[in-house]
């Protein structure tokens, strides 16, 4: 699950159905479409586009992280973002769309900007780092992780799981994707790719619990730099110190 690092790179919306499995992915080629708007909207006293719906997303998440989900309200979204409560419904939709279609924005976002840094990265190791960096929250209450604990904990249909899965998988694929750059440069050791991806993502996971938790001991220590040095002990080459 991911941090809260800043900065928009806005994807489009989820489909207008109740099926959400089109959701469009950074990186996955997807393509989503903007369904049609259900209130009117005052387009001279709203802003518009992205600048529009950026706003509305990054009110979102704040207010998730805040609130949670059960008293969550869109005035409450609308009064966050200033705008009205109908522009936020032309956005979102359904109340039960938004945790799916907020927490997509949120990863397209960082993905968007984890690809690149990870384009102006020098070596598999330093991707490993930036991986490391990008995935753990950076603070007790980081509000982007606030927000995929909020969307898990909920009770989701298949198309919603299907959704889900897409995200989780896609922290998978770039990690595996590192993995094979380093071992084919000779960087890494060769390592059994499925199982070792398991086993970081489960101790990335457990490690941000942590941080989200504010166990003492990461108070004085730093969580990435102990998932970075497990990591690169498993994946030394033979021979090196």
């Amino acid at each position: 699950m991911p941090t809260s690092e800043t900065g928009p790179a806005l994807p489009d919306r989820l489909p207008p159905s109740d099926d959400v499995t089109g959701v469009a992915i950074v990186g996955t080629g997807g393509a989503a479409s903007r369904p049609t708007a259900r209130v009117p909207i005052d387009r001279k006293r709203q802003p518009s586009g992205d600048e529009a719906r950026g706003r509305a997303m990054q009110a979102a998440i704040s207010v998730i992280a805040e609130k949670g989900t059960a008293a969550l309200r869109m005035s409450d979204i609308a009064a966050r973002a200033g705008m009205s409560t109908g522009h936020i419904l032309y956005h979102f939709g359904k109340k039960d769309r938004l945790l799916l279609e907020v927490l997509a924005w949120s990863q397209a976002d960082l993905w968007a900007r984890f690809q690149q840094a990870v384009d102006r990265a020098a070596s598999p190791a330093e991707k490993l780092d930036l991986f490391v960096r990008f995935y753990l929250p950076r603070h007790q209450g980081d509000e982007r992780y606030a927000l995929w604990t909020q969307v898990l904990a909920q009770r989701h249909d298949e198309a919603g799981r299907r959704v889900l899965t897409g995200l989780l998988d896609g922290w998978d694929e770039r990690l595996e994707a590192i993995l094979r750059e380093g071992w084919g440069r000779g960087d890494f050791a060769a390592v059994d790719l499925p199982e070792f991806t398991i086993r970081a993502m489960a101790m990335l996971s457990g490690l941000a619990e942590d941080v989200m938790f504010g166990r003492p001991r990461w108070q004085h220590a730093s969580a990435h730099a102990f998932a970075l040095s497990a990591l690169e002990r498993e994946l030394r080459p033979t021979g090196q110190g």
